[in-house]
């Protein structure tokens, strides 16, 4: 089978106005997930080394509500979700409620792969996660200051209120489309600040926080988990894909859909079954990086685009 000109595509969460000086920081761990993916498929990888590879990336950087960054939980405490999906038979792993791990996708794929199942939880997630030999680590390590403040703020300003939905956008994902014609997806997140314990948002819900089939293409989502979830955004997108409609038609209509309907906004990622990607959100901002032909687009915000070359 003759190869294809590989894509990755990453997103950092939706967000409201970013200060100038993190604005940066995000931008270049975005380009860092974004080139680390790319170079995955660059060297024949597949689309889930690639997606999982690049999220990684994200999960390891402070400035990402994902591993360590992730927001915290009404009792101040971290609680994590991803999840990853193949595109060339469908199979799936998901985790929810899990604490004490570096890399919540690593133990996605490990459901995927290791179990007949597609999405374990809290307590049975952290077993598997002890037999699959992926160490414990201290939840402090987890949390920085950034987060607690955010927390403290969260209390101080809405107490016990349901979360603005405008606000607390933050999640990680990728998709790729691999040499062989392969697409593949991966979303992580530490969720909703100030959340109750045992919340689990859409990032770990396939059709919801993400969705990958060869035969149509594979989406990432971010936004308001609660939102998300009541339309199966991730799903719903890729059917007006399977309409007919184009990429930036299709999540348009969708994350449209979810404004009128239940006042959601978010954010997605795409990558066609050809090959073709597009992102699209309806929050102030959404971090991107995508991959193609040795070249990196880039931007946080509307109408913000940089395009450079890679080596």
């Amino acid at each position: 089978m003759e190869d294809r000109s590989p894509v990755l595509v990453v997103h950092g969460g939706g967000a409201g106005s970013i200060s100038l000086e993190r604005k940066e920081r995000v931008r270049q761990g975005i380009i860092r997930a974004a080139t680390v993916g790319y170079n995955i498929l660059k060297e024949k990888g597949s689309a889930v080394d690639a997606v999982e590879g690049a999220v990684v990336v994200l999960e390891n950087d402070p400035e990402f509500n994902a591993g360590c960054g992730s927001v915290l939980n009404v009792n101040g405490e971290v609680e994590m979700d991803a999840s990853i999906m193949n595109g060339k038979d469908l199979s799936t792993g998901a985790v929810s409620a899990v604490r004490s791990i570096a890399n919540p996708i690593k133990l996605a794929r490990l459901v995927m792969e290791k179990t007949p199942h597609c999405f374990l939880t809290d307590q049975g997630a952290a077993k598997f996660a002890a037999s699959m030999g992926i160490p414990e680590i201290p939840g402090e390590q987890l949390i920085t200051e950034r987060s607690k403040k955010h927390l403290e703020k969260e209390k101080l300003e809405k107490g016990v209120k349901k979360p603005d939905c405008q606000k607390n956008l933050g999640t990680v994902g990728a998709v790729a489309f691999d040499c062989a014609g392969n697409v593949a997806y991966a979303t992580s997140t530490g969720g909703l600040v100030n959340k109750m314990a045992g919340r689990v948002g859409d990032s770990p819900c396939v059709g919801s926080g993400g969705y990958a089939d060869n035969l149509i293409g594979a989406i990432s989502t971010t936004g308001h988990g609660e939102s998300i979830l009541k339309v199966n955004l991730a799903r719903l997108t890729l059917f007006h894909v399977q309409q007919g409609k184009t990429l930036e038609e299709a999540a348009g209509l969708s994350l449209d859909y979810m404004k009128s309907r239940v006042k959601g906004v978010g954010g997605v990622i795409l990558v066609s079954k050809t090959g073709d990607w597009a992102v699209k959100w309806s929050s102030e901002a959404m971090p991107w990086a995508a991959a193609k032909d040795r070249k990196l687009h880039f931007g946080i915000e509307v109408d913000e685009m940089t395009t450079i070359d890679l080596p």
